[in-house]
């Protein structure tokens, strides 16, 4: 049997259809810090975990080809003969837990051997620290498997190289739902032989020292919202002022901008917490009013921030209906690919949203996507009265209509809600006036 980090062929090509396939899951994947990846090992990537299997997958598919990635997970996902060799070969190994029993903890120490052999061998580990997922975007306590693994593994290679723990900050838009933007942010590393005169004096000491600072590090990488009292309130005005703060420190608002905006945000919000809970409890009820009135009435975040005017939202809408029979093009060739996984995961009872687009992904993208792209195409050669050579025109544009399918869609959306607003401040004059004073209000406090 291979190593697990050996890069057999099969696993080569299986990556190369991985990595476009989870790219294109996303309308953006942005990767910063990429002076920070490095080329080879020994390193263990360590990214907060919010999304299941796609935290993994922006590791693997932002990270060089020729670096062999090994992957920790938890191991009730670990199952019987098939499940087994399968996560195996996609280089995952099994992290026991006390809810796995008490007598399966002593499994680990393979795992750790195993660990400790793949950056030995000069590859890489990816170990999300905080052991397990979370819903809000805030980092939870770190657990002490991955700094085991890098101290007994930096014994073993000795004082001629370090092992680096690079800390990898990931933020999704939308972690639910297809077509939205993923960030990654590659930190500065941590050189763990800086650590190790401390090891040998006192290993507790030195790991607990070496979990603070990566810790502290990540924090740096991630919208870092921890907070204890106001956590949906600040969210609220995360988003409320990210665009705007943006074009005013950055000149634009790109999502790379708006996400530094917001982790900044984040970290004065919780000083205001910490330090003037007055103010902060007041900016709390102002987000939350803010939050509840424009739910209230359907209004998207975009919409309030670039509402427009009648004459332009008119020829907006003229120009989503010349386009329209591209959108119906596009959705036919792509609906039934699109709505079956949500369809059999809520068969399925799959109810956690934090698996809704790793399930997704793997069973739309991976495998029926492409699979009614073949079925298609076979029925277009079968079918069709045009001539053959447009068969090669046909097979890529079901894939490039989709996409613009799906953009049509999303503009056709704001659009209508933009029409709403402006409908709005006409039949609903107070309560949008008061909501557009509430928006000036947390945006000048967060400023």
């Amino acid at each position: 049997m291979s190593k697990i980090y050996e890069l057999t062929p099969s696993y080569r090509i299986g990556r190369r259809y991985v990595n476009p396939t989870f790219r294109s899951f996303y309308s953006k994947f942005i990767v910063l810090g990429k002076e920070n990846i490095p080329e080879r090992g020994p390193v263990i990537f360590a990214p907060n975990h919010q999304n299941a299997l796609m935290d993994a997958l922006v590791v693997l598919a932002s990270t060089p080809y020729r670096l062999s990635n090994t992957f920790v997970a938890r191991s009730d996902i670990f199952k019987k003969g098939f499940f087994v060799k399968a996560l195996r070969f996609l280089k995952i190994l099994p992290a026991f837990r006390i809810r796995d029993g008490y007598e399966n903890l002593g499994k680990n120490d393979a795992t750790f051997e195993a660990a400790r052999e793949v950056l030995e061998q000069h590859n890489a580990l990816c170990i999300m620290p905080e052991g397990n997922q979370g819903d809000q975007r805030k980092l939870r306590p770190f657990a002490k498997g991955i700094f085991r693994i890098a101290f007994t593994a930096q014994e073993q290679i000795g004082e001629g190289e370090t092992i680096r723990i690079i800390p990898v900050g990931i933020d999704y838009s939308n972690r639910e739902r297809f077509g939205e933007v993923v960030i990654a942010d590659y930190g500065r590393p941590l050189r763990v032989s800086d650590y190790m005169p401390l090891y040998r004096e006192n290993p507790a000491v030195a790991i607990n020292r070496l979990r603070a600072d990566l810790k502290a590090a990540l924090h740096r990488q991630v919208v870092d919202l921890a907070t204890e009292q106001h956590y949906e309130a600040f969210e609220t005005a995360l988003y409320v002022s990210d665009r705007w703060l943006a074009k005013a420190r950055y000149g634009a608002a790109d999502p790379a901008s708006c996400f530094r905006v917001r982790r900044e945000v984040a970290e004065r919000l919780v000083a205001m917490e910490a330090d003037m809970p007055e103010l902060a409890e007041r900016l709390a009820g102002q987000c939350m009013e803010y939050k509840q009135l424009r739910e209230r009435y359907g209004l998207q975040e975009a919409a309030l921030e670039r509402p427009g005017n009648m004459f332009a939202l008119l020829l907006q809408g003229v120009g989503l209906l010349a386009l329209s029979p591209v959108f119906v093009c596009g959705f036919v060739l792509n609906m039934f690919p699109f709505f079956l996984p949500p369809f059999i995961r809520k068969k399925m009872g799959v109810k956690y949203n934090g698996f809704f687009s790793s399930f997704d992904y793997v069973l739309g993208a991976v495998f029926l996507f492409p699979l009614f792209y073949l079925l298609q195409t076979v029925l277009y050669a079968v079918l069709t009265p045009l001539p053959w050579w447009t068969l090669f025109i046909f097979a890529p544009a079901q894939y490039l209509l989709g996409k613009w399918a799906f953009r049509w869609y999303k503009a056709a959306g704001l659009w209508a809600n933009r029409l709403r607003y402006a409908w709005l401040r006409t039949t609903r004059r107070a309560d949008m006036t008061r909501l557009t004073k509430l928006r000036r209000e947390i945006q000048s406090a967060v400023e």
